[in-house]
């Protein structure tokens, strides 16, 4: 009996071992972090602080996405649920809102935006949407709902500028395209793109610097509007091309290292070789 009961124990034990903490856990320590008896560097936060860290663990959430590596997408959500979780003890400081309000209105706002998985009074839907075009349709009448709770003064409102400029210049211009505000073919996407590109040369031959910045920022907004077009997210799409210029670039100096030589030492036209190489191998 005795030996059964050490042994009972220990099994509670190794349980208790195993018990995983959860966000009441995290809630507790950030607030203790945050009071005048914990760490100096968490109490000195503020918001407008706070920025760079949550920008900088959104984008190590998109490259671990984007690199396939399940072990480290589960370490760089925490991290970024860390700055959300520390805003959100901020804002209960003062007496703005807490974490629990913040999951509340969030789900409050799930259920409503889906009233086709969950039955609502302000909206029926009468036969079930098959497909993501038909929720969307769906998820437009709710927002449309939502608009008249809370007047805007332009279509383009809600639309935070700080989002990264390919992404905002992408959704502006869907916005814009939901009025009709777009051309009514590809074609004419390209004979903008053409005209942006006379109007750079332009800029260019005339040396006006402004010009020249001006007339670079439409060109790059319409090849935004032709990624639109091609119903391709033009921020991807440049992501992956700056993964593609890193993999082959880095295969470069690889290739002058084992030749004992640097960047430096070689010529264009090696490095333009040894790029090539890179480039037939797809990557």
């Amino acid at each position: 009996m005795k030996k059964a009961k050490i042994k009972q124990t220990a099994a509670k034990k190794i349980k208790l071992k195993k018990k995983k903490h959860d966000v009441d856990k995290l809630l507790s320590i950030m607030a203790r972090l945050r009071s005048p008896s914990g760490c100096p560097w968490d109490r000195e936060q503020t918001e407008q602080t706070l920025k760079k860290y949550l920008m900088e663990e959104a984008y190590e959430v998109l490259e671990t996405i984007e690199t396939g590596a399940p072990g480290e997408l589960q370490e760089e959500l925490g991290d970024l649920l860390l700055q959300i979780v520390f805003l959100a003890q901020i804002a209960e400081e003062k007496r703005q809102f807490n974490f629990a309000d913040l999951v509340h209105t969030l789900v409050l706002k799930l259920i409503r935006r889906h009233p086709h998985i969950f039955p609502s009074r302000h909206m029926e839907i009468p036969v079930p949407p098959q497909n993501g075009r038909e929720v969307r349709k769906i998820w437009r009448r709710v927002k449309e709902q939502e608009a008249k709770n809370h007047p805007k003064t332009s279509l383009l409102d809600g639309l935070p500028l700080c989002l990264p400029a390919l992404i905002l210049a992408q959704r502006m211009a869907e916005r814009a395209a939901r009025v009709g505000f777009d051309w009514p073919n590809i074609q004419g996407v390209w004979a903008k793109i053409q005209e942006e590109q006379k109007e750079l040369k332009k800029a260019e031959t005339e040396r006006n610097r402004k010009a020249q910045e001006t007339e670079l920022g439409d060109f790059l907004f319409s090849l935004v509007n032709l990624a639109r077009h091609y119903g391709l997210s033009a921020e991807e799409a440049l992501r992956k091309a700056n993964r593609r210029f890193s993999s082959r670039f880095r295969q470069v100096e690889l290739g002058l290292r084992r030749k004992g030589r640097s960047l430096e030492e070689a010529s264009l036209k090696e490095m333009d070789r040894l790029w090539n190489l890179a480039k037939r191998r797809k990557n």
